[in-house]
């Protein structure tokens, strides 16, 4: 395989989207940690297919005093073999809102993936210009703010950090509530640097493509450099399984109306492909 060009943002996310031309395989069936199923997919991935949003969680780490959610470990080895089933070929670990703005356990990932890798660190606006340099060149190529609960990075962060990543080709990652994009609009649109939405923006079922958050998002998607993941649809054994499924009206418009805009994300070791 050829070596990885930097990924930017669309990089990331749009060879996942693009499934065009897939085809039927068969493998040896064979059991993946956080992982539902044991056969092969039906539909092989395309090349260089990726993972756009992944989580590894190892007991070697110190975890944030304010950490919420504390999983128990979710390791390389372990991701590996996911991948081998899914048919996957890079990814993007996230770092979780377990380990505040300690990035280590992502940057200790991404050097045991190797070069198909690429990261997604968590900082806040402490952070200095060297130290995102150094992060640059370790592969981060964007930074998340988890706006769902408390942690590490607020809204007042987001548009000051906006602007330092755009100067290094990064993309600002955001995981937060319908209500709030709705709130943040103005300032979304003036974003400097490109946007990945986590968990097709956490838009309700019941709503679904009628949501002020879905016009919103389709605002910013339509002005350009704005991705949403396909992720956080519950698998077996999910929490308010109804309440979290994604509105059919949501996903016909992801697959058949913007996909380029759209990426697919196996997220371990939470939705248990």
């Amino acid at each position: 395989m050829p070596a990885l060009p930097s990924l930017t943002a669309p990089q990331l996310v749009e060879p996942a989207a693009a499934v065009s031309g897939i085809s039927v395989r068969s493998s040896e069936a064979q059991q993946v940690p956080y992982s539902s199923g044991t056969e092969a997919p039906k539909l092989q991935a395309p090349a260089n297919a990726c993972d756009c949003h992944m989580h590894i969680y190892d007991s070697r780490f110190p975890v944030a005093a304010n950490a919420t959610l504390r999983p128990s470990d979710a390791l390389v080895p372990d991701y590996k073999l996911l991948q081998k089933r899914i048919g996957t070929t890079r990814n993007v670990v996230v770092t979780p809102s377990t380990y505040g703005t300690d990035n280590s356990v992502t940057l200790d990932a991404m050097a045991k993936i190797g070069p198909t890798a690429r990261g997604v660190a968590v900082v806040d606006t402490g952070v200095t210009g060297a130290e995102l340099k150094r992060l640059s060149g370790l592969g981060v190529r964007g930074i998340r703010f988890n706006l769902v609960q408390a942690g590490a990075t607020t809204v007042e962060m987001l548009e000051p950090l906006s602007k330092r990543v755009n100067d290094l080709g990064w993309h600002v990652q955001l995981n937060l509530r319908p209500e709030l994009l709705v709130q943040l609009e103005d300032l979304l649109l003036r974003s400097p640097s490109p946007l990945v939405f986590d968990h097709l923006a956490h838009i309700p079922r019941d709503n679904g493509v009628e949501h002020r958050a879905f016009k919103t998002m389709r605002k910013l998607i339509d002005k350009g450099h704005t991705w949403v993941k396909l992720s956080g649809v519950p698998s077996r054994g999910s929490r308010n399984l109804e309440r979290r499924r994604a509105s059919p009206a949501l996903l016909t418009h992801a697959l058949c109306e913007a996909p380029p805009a759209w990426g697919w994300v196996g997220r371990q070791p939470h939705d248990h492909l």
